[in-house]
């Protein structure tokens, strides 16, 4: 379970974002209100275009919102925010480097590692070989992305992401790419870095087995403008499996979902 305290992580308070002004002015996202506690796993989950993207980029800070407050660790957040590891669908690794270089980068241009970056090169080079042996690609630092399966790449993706000991992680559809038994695999690797590092995670995904896995809470989001129409807590124990997604709890939640999901298109 995510750990107890006081004041949430990251709050939202009727938080509004709109695109453009005058007539061509749209309303992306609309009253929205959530709290995120620090160490804990949330999934946001809603129909395509909702604006689950433009929420992850309000709690980092690379939007300002239209109307309402974000806050982190109890301040208004005026800026991108620092503590912040991202991974997307698509890995972006750049092709001229290998795996380990690839995973190094986040620490050669964040701070405070940028300015140490020289001197403590040998220490950063062992964390990025403990990372790759926590997802399974101990030996793989010398391989280059194109010589990397899409999971594999991926992995190595989470690896970059989590590098730089980042305080939140934001995951925006990192496993939609894959197939589905790679997909599923992921979860697991996913799962085992979490419980491992507590950071505190938001993924936004459209798969609804992944995000009741995955998550502690689930938000439901309407069409847009983007309202969060429903809160789930996911009760299930920890760690799960894939057997837990066959239980009779499991498949009932992800059908409760999945009903709330379609009110929106009705």
């Amino acid at each position: 379970m995510p750990a107890s305290t006081d004041t949430p992580l990251v709050e939202l308070r009727k938080v509004s974002l709109a695109y453009g002004s005058g007539p061509s002015r749209m309303l992306a996202l609309e009253d929205a209100t959530l709290d995120i506690a620090k160490g804990e796993f949330i999934a946001v989950v809603g129909p395509s275009g909702c604006g689950k993207s433009t929420l992850m980029k309000l709690v980092t800070g690379l939007l300002p919102p239209s109307g309402g407050e974000v806050r982190v660790h109890g301040k208004p957040v005026k800026g991108p925010i620092r503590g912040v590891g991202m991974a997307f669908q698509a890995p972006t690794l750049m092709p001229w480097r290998t795996t380990r270089d690839n995973i190094l980068l986040p620490l050669e241009v964040v701070e405070p590692h940028k300015r140490r970056f020289r001197a403590n090169k040998v220490e950063y080079i062992e964390r990025v070989e403990k990372l790759l042996a926590s997802v399974g690609l101990g030996g793989f630092g010398d391989k280059f992305p194109w010589q990397l399966s899409g999971g594999m790449q991926q992995r190595s993706s989470l690896c970059r992401a989590l590098v730089h000991e980042p305080e939140i992680l934001m995951l925006d559809e990192p496993f939609g790419a894959l197939d589905a038994f790679t997909r599923e695999e992921l979860w697991g690797v996913m799962q085992a870095l979490w419980l491992e590092r507590r950071f505190t995670a938001v993924l936004v995904t459209h798969d609804l087995r992944e995000a009741v896995y995955l998550a502690d809470t689930v938000y439901v989001m309407s069409r847009r403008p983007g309202r969060i129409v429903k809160v789930s807590k996911i009760e299930l124990p920890r760690p799960r499996t894939l057997e837990t997604t066959f239980t009779a709890e499991f498949v009932d939640i992800v059908h409760d979902l999945r009903e709330r999901i379609h009110m929106e298109h009705a």
